[in-house]
């Protein structure tokens, strides 16, 4: 079943309406979701949707909270997020650190007291839309083991690394796991396997069991020790610089995940030059490549091509969810 992205984003709209969200923040926080399923991220748009709403009717989120600046020193802020709506109180922490970029080369916001982000590549699309490089990161509720552990102690902690080009951004948005919790929740409905493996079952065997994995809640970081180490880091600077919580402290039950420490930070190469075809010349070098098994993509090269199907002929939605969410 295919819907366009204007419906989706309409019915979402109401919804939001309907549970307090004024106008614009209704309209943005709806843009956002809907921008998530037309780039083809499904666990994290409309299929995360009747997740938000019970945040929002069991208090985690509150609706008209917005983020206040509580601390700053030259281009470097801090920020609470008042436990409002995450995508906007993310959105908004770019967009400052944007502007921070604008007026000192350099901007970074770094946001505590926050809610679930939802796409954390919505704020790396948001930076290169601007003609900044933007790099933000989250921490999350513990949610997979530490290298060499059985018990989830770190955080998947997302992280988004984008660069602009006229002819498509480049946009990383990965997880330090190998496959985002939503990724699971995902390949789970659909009844279909991981294509590699992705965490520990309940007997500590790695495997491609989605069901498994959110069952163990063992997921396997990226790279092994690499990713264990990467997001303990994230966590720690996160933290650090927004002042609030780390992943051991944030609630693990995942209708109640709040208070989340996160990262913004825009890069403004142009007033130093020099750069324009860099990025270009990459990509080019990448196209270039041989193919093994697969043509070679840059990051956020496919989400382009997702983007243009979905616009042409609407975005793929699961029936039972679409009907569940027009009925609210």
């Amino acid at each position: 079943m295919r819907v366009p992205y204007q419906q989706i984003h309409d019915v979402l709209r109401r919804v939001l309406v309907e549970k307090g969200f004024e106008g614009p923040r209704a309209d943005l926080c709806a843009r956002l979701f809907a921008e998530t399923d037309r780039d083809g991220v499904y666990s994290h748009g409309l299929n995360r949707f009747p997740r938000f709403i019970r945040t929002i009717e069991n208090g985690v989120v509150e609706v008209h909270a917005e983020p206040i600046r509580v601390a700053a020193h030259h281009a470097l802020e801090r920020w609470d997020g008042q436990r409002g709506p995450g995508n906007l109180n993310a959105h908004a922490s770019m967009a400052r650190a944007i502007a921070l970029a604008r007026e000192h080369g350099v901007g970074c916001v770094a946001l505590a007291n926050t809610n679930h982000w939802m796409r954390g590549g919505s704020y790396g699309w948001q930076a290169a839309e601007a003609g900044v490089i933007g790099i933000c990161w989250t921490n999350t509720l513990a949610n997979v083991p530490p290298w060499g552990a059985s018990e989830p102690r770190i955080g998947n902690n997302p992280l988004v690394v984008a660069v602009p080009r006229a002819d498509g951004h480049v946009v990383l948005d990965i997880a330090m796991s190998q496959f985002s919790v939503g990724a699971l929740q995902t390949y789970r409905a659909r009844q279909q396997p991981l294509p590699v493996m992705g965490g520990y079952d309940a007997e500590g065997r790695l495997s491609t069991d989605p069901a498994a994995i959110e069952a163990s809640r063992r997921l396997l970081p990226i790279g092994f020790w690499k990713g264990s180490g990467l997001a303990v880091l994230l966590d720690m600077v996160a933290a650090i610089l927004a002042g609030g919580l780390a992943t051991h402290e944030v609630s693990r039950d995942p209708e109640r995940e709040s208070s989340l420490s996160q990262v913004f930070i825009a890069i403004d190469p142009s007033p130093l030059g020099g750069h324009e075809n860099i990025a270009d010349a990459i990509v080019e070098h990448l196209h270039a490549t041989p193919a093994a098994d697969a043509p070679v993509r840059y990051p956020g090269e496919r989400t382009l091509e997702t983007r243009r199907r979905n616009f042409l002929e609407g975005i793929p939605v699961d029936e039972a969810t679409w009907r569940f969410v027009c009925g609210l």
